[in-house]
């Protein structure tokens, strides 16, 4: 069966956006590191479809760039009625039921893009696999969290061999659900 693996980034103190959904601290020049993607890459390679919320879906389309995952499967969870595009498919309803017959398709692991709600909902539905985290080193102090105040209490359990540290200060780690 399929993994569904949440790869994401978060502030110090949870925060996946600021509270109007901006991302620009995430592109801050000081983090830069020349030739380092911090196992974007890699992680595409195991991924042939991706999961995201409509407002996560509405910032990747408001940066200055085509659609970023063409060649992916690409669905969107949305409560209002949206028309398929070129790369995007709409589900407006059942995220649960349709996250699982998903899951049981041929095919490659399923990024869990976000927002904080669809990751409520997928973690609690026990549909969520792995998580990859990347902290990064900054205290937002307000924004929106990495999973929304719908979120059951969950035990993680830390894949030791999969963390690493990056000289800029960022802290991946990986878990199982």
């Amino acid at each position: 069966m399929r993994k569904i693996i949440l790869y994401i980034a978060a502030s110090t103190d949870g925060y996946i956006a600021r509270p109007d959904g901006n991302i620009d601290w995430l592109h801050d020049k000081k983090y830069n590191i020349p030739d380092e993607d911090f196992g974007y890459s890699a992680f595409l390679q195991t991924i042939d479809t991706t999961l995201m919320g409509h407002n996560t879906y509405r910032e990747i389309l408001g940066f200055d760039m085509p659609f970023p995952y063409p060649e992916l499967k690409n669905h969107v969870f949305s409560r209002s009625e949206q028309q398929d595009t070129e790369y995007v498919a709409f589900v407006r309803d059942g995220a649960v039921d349709f996250i699982e017959k998903l899951k049981e398709q041929p095919g490659k692991d399923i990024w869990l893009i976000g927002g904080g709600q669809l990751n409520a909902t997928v973690l609690n539905a026990g549909l969520l696999d792995e998580i990859i985290l990347t902290y990064i080193p900054i205290v937002l102090g307000k924004g929106i969290p990495l999973f929304s105040a719908e979120t059951e209490e969950h035990k993680l359990k830390l894949i030791p061999t999969e963390n690493k540290l990056y000289r800029n200060g960022f802290l991946q780690v990986r878990y199982s659900c």
